[in-house]
């Protein structure tokens, strides 16, 4: 198959003006639906945003391949557009885009496409071929250069397998990469082309093993991992790790081997590279460039929060929508204290919202806690932290407890790792199975049970006996005290111990000091949001991309979505969200404002008494967080 049987001509624009990247790709959208490959347009689109929001498809030097893949797709396609006057883009270099290839694959098992694909990826970094596309004054011009350039330059996988034997014995220093992306689509390839000029250029034998969506191609073999002097894994995505243990090696993202691959061969060539210990590291998480301790403990930390969040994301929304629906159809007013600590479930359909919302928030937990031991100890600490995680959950440590259960779970299944070593082969087979897991669980329910639960329960007990004594002195004193815990460690025991002392307010007929809770609990998402858009130029490009969202997360009343943030800058996001909820809390407080539903965020401000203050209280707690976010932090470098 060639490039130009995807390539319409009515899909190609050689004089677009976005004004935006979102127009850009609305744009692109626009024009693979003219050339008929895709049956609905706005599905299509809602993928390539989502690609867009796992990473940047601006790859530098001018060029964007965005790319989306699902069922809307009747067949492959491409959409080419030229920009003359560049348009932002986010890109990696932080350079204007002026060359955009959408790419559309269909949900197929048909991958005769990709290969394509990945050679127009490969093409578009020869910057000759990318400057005569620019230059081109017709569809007709375009089509044909892209198709000279297909005839003359061999496919990605045979120009990586490329090199003989020979040259490989004239060459002293051996590299070997694996390169992969979340879709395998573009990036994977682009890198791989990076990585492997880079080292020509460098004067090294180099072979790269590609991991896209039509599988694995030019796959390392024992002999040749063996032999090399070091391993580069360039990826966004899982790859097998346990074959590299005892070797010199580097792990980045994907987007390095595109940006830095000549970086990332010197300092291969140079030695300072750690040994990859397998077990010591998660082989399946998305790779960030290596750090020192604290960035270890924030990736492992990452990887629990990132898979946690779904089941608080979704179980919080269906939570809140029980609430919204039971504040429609019956009036709280009228209904006894009994009924209404069932608020929520008064409803057959909240009922059943609740009930799924309710067994989702279960597994927030032990999903916390299993994937952050599995970043850890790879997958047999997963067993060991869901096991900590639950006995958190069912016991009175909570998030802390679950926090603590994940770390010592991954620990304790590297230790015994080291204990097991010993054993003769034939034993050491069955360790993952049978004597981590047995061991593993021992040790952590004993841990938890005898150990963690005690001091972190009683610090969750006296911390609501201490709210419980000052209900009555002074209410603005105490909304401001509920409302910055609630952002102190966001959904961790002072997060949870206010939210705890604020449901039992509602059974106690307290409606106010649940007001001031939640209220807390919005604001610091909202106003990270907030600071994202005012303050562009203290966030890096991952936290303007994903900030946004949190707008979304913190009117859900979703606070664990300020933690990725929190967790890379404490020292100047907690400090400013806790000023700005502590101020709603207060404000709501002050304002009078009371809530009968324990969660549900904006989707039950229709049962919150003097909403139109609640809002306005809600809205000030934002400005000043966000306000003084941007005047602490500092300006990122990129």
């Amino acid at each position: 198959m060639r490039i130009t049987e995807l390539l319409d001509l009515r899909s190609i624009s050689l004089d677009a003006v976005p004004a935006s990247k979102q127009e850009a790709l609305d744009m692109a959208v626009a024009l693979m639906a003219k050339s008929g490959k895709i049956r609905d347009e706005e599905a299509y689109r809602r993928e390539v945003y989502l690609r867009e929001e796992e990473s940047t498809t601006g790859v530098g030097g001018g060029i964007a391949i965005p790319h989306g893949k699902c069922d809307a797709v009747i067949r492959p396609g491409l959409a080419a557009m030229v920009i003359p006057n560049g348009v932002d883009f986010d890109s990696l270099d932080g350079e204007p885009v002026h060359l955009i290839f959408l790419i559309a694959a269909p949900n197929t098992k048909d991958n005769v496409h990709l290969d394509v694909l990945s050679k127009l990826s490969v093409l578009l970094m020869d910057e000759q071929f990318s400057e005569k596309l620019r230059r081109a004054k017709t569809a007709e011009e375009f089509l044909r250069i892209v198709d000279e350039a297909d005839a003359e330059k061999p496919d990605i996988d045979e120009q990586l397998a490329a090199q003989t034997m020979e040259e490989k014995e004239k060459k002293s220093f051996r590299i070997l990469a694996v390169t992969s992306c979340p879709t395998g689509i573009a990036h994977t390839y682009m890198a791989a082309e990076g990585i492997e000029k880079a080292a020509k250029k460098a004067g090294c034998f180099v072979k790269v093993e590609t991991r896209g969506s039509g599988g694995a191609k030019n796959v390392l073999t024992e002999t040749e991992i063996q032999e090399a002097d070091c391993i580069i894994v360039a990826a966004d995505a899982e790859v097998p790790m346990d074959r590299f243990h005892g070797k010199r090696l580097i792990e980045c993202p994907v987007s390095d081997g595109i940006g830095k691959a000549d970086q990332l061969v010197e300092r291969a060539m140079n030695g300072e590279v750690p040994v990859y210990q397998s077990g010591n590291l998660n082989v399946g998480k998305t790779r960030k460039s290596s750090g020192g301790g604290a960035h270890k403990v924030y990736t492992q930390l990452m990887n629990g929060v990132s898979h946690m969040l779904p089941f608080v994301v979704g179980g919080g929304i269906l939570i809140a929508l029980a609430f919204l629906i039971d504040g429609f159809s019956v009036d709280i007013h009228s209904l006894s204290d009994e009924m209404r600590a069932n608020f929520g479930t008064i409803t057959p359909t909240a009922a059943a919202l609740k009930g799924i919302g309710n067994t989702a928030f279960g597994f927030m937990l032990p999903v916390l806690a299993g994937f952050i031991a599995m970043s850890i100890g790879d997958r047999p600490a997963l067993a060991v932290g869901f096991v900590g995680g639950m006995i958190a959950s069912q016991g009175k440590s909570g998030f802390l407890g679950a926090l603590l259960a994940g770390f010592i779970a991954g620990y304790l299944i590297v230790f015994l790792r080291k204990v097991f070593g010993k054993l003769p082969q034939s034993i050491e087979k069955i360790a993952p199975v049978l004597l981590y897991p047995l061991f593993g669980l021992l040790i952590m329910g004993l841990l938890m049970n005898y150990v963690i639960e005690p001091p972190i329960g009683a610090l969750n007990t006296a911390l609501n006996t201490g709210l419980t004594n000052m209900s009555g002195s002074s209410k603005v004193l105490l909304g401001m005290i509920v409302g910055g815990m609630m952002s102190i460690d966001m959904g961790g025991p002072f997060n949870k111990a206010a939210y705890v002392f604020g449901t039992a307010s509602i059974a106690a007929g307290n409606y106010d000091i649940m007001a001031s809770v939640m209220i807390g609990g919005m604001v610091p998402p909202c106003a990270i949001a907030l600071a994202t858009l005012l303050f562009k130029q203290k966030f890096t490009k991952e936290e303007r991309e994903s900030g946004p969202v949190n707008f979304i997360m913190g009117l859900a009343f979703i606070t664990e979505g300020a933690i990725p943030f929190a967790a890379s800058d404490p020292l100047h996001v907690l400090p400013s969200c806790i000023v700005g909820a502590a101020a709603a809390g207060a404000l709501s407080m002050a304002f009078g404002c009371t809530l009968m539903a324990p969660h549900g965020g904006i989707f039950v401000f229709p049962v919150v008494e003097h909403a139109l203050m609640y809002l306005v209280a809600l809205v000030i707690g934002t400005i000043i967080g966000a306000v003084l976010l941007g005047l602490l932090k500092k300006k990122v470098e990129e």
